[in-house]
Order: C-alpha cells, then sequence, then structure tokens
C-alpha cells in the first residue's frame, strides 16, 4: 500500500504497536509526529468526519488536561479548540489509508479493515 498515514507518537504503546502492525502488514506508512506539528482544527474536522467520530469521542479523556480544562462539560467546539491548542488531548493513533480512517483504540480496534 503506497498511501498511509499514522498519526503517531512514539511514546504511546498503543500507537508503537500500531505502526508495527502496519509494518508487519508490509506498509511503510508516513509517520507524523503530531505532538511535534500539531494540528489545525480543520485537519481534525477531516479526519473525525472520515473516522466517523465526534471530538468527544476523539478526546483523551485520561489526560490530565481534560480534567483541568473541564472538557467533560464541553461542546465538541470547545474540544477542538482545547485540541489544536493541546495536542496531546488527540486520542492516537489515527490511521488513514486509501481505504479509510481508523482511530486505532483500543489495538486492533478496526484498523484491519483498512490496511
Amino acid at each position: 500500500m503506497d498511501d498511509a498515514t499514522i498519526y503517531h507518537n512514539p511514546r504511546c504503546s498503543t500507537s508503537r504497536k500500531t505502526l508495527e502492525q502496519m509494518r508487519e502488514a508490509g506498509i511503510e506508512p508516513t509517520v507524523i509526529k503530531y505532538l511535534d506539528l500539531g494540528w489545525t482544527r480543520e485537519q481534525l474536522q477531516q479526519l473525525f468526519a472520515d473516522a466517523g467520530l465526534t471530538p468527544s469521542q476523539a478526546v483523551r479523556k485520561r489526560e490530565a488536561l481534560y480534567k483541568e480544562l473541564n472538557l467533560a462539560e464541553a461542546t465538541d467546539d470547545q474540544i477542538l479548540d482545547a485540541m489544536v491548542a493541546h495536542p496531546v488531548l488527540v486520542e492516537r493513533p489515527i490511521v488513514v489509508t486509501g481505504k479509510g480512517t481508523r482511530l486505532n483504540r483500543p489495538i486492533g480496534g478496526g484498523i484491519d479493515d483498512i490496511l
């Protein structure tokens, strides 16, 4: 597969395992370290739409900032703003191929159908 991307956090074991799973399947994806690059609002909106997710479904609820920013009470627009300001709030990894977009959490969370 020529066109595959993983939005990756090398410190996350699920993200590392997903990258390994892709490589074992013979796929060498483009690796985007989103913590270094950040996100745009439009980019997140498109990824979530393609994956069939809302921002509230794709936010890292176990992240300390989630509680600090009171995101449990926030609207999806407010969550998106927080994700752009704090990239660590986006759940990971997100995998994009020519067959679709998936949040691979938990590991094996449905990416087999897009690999």
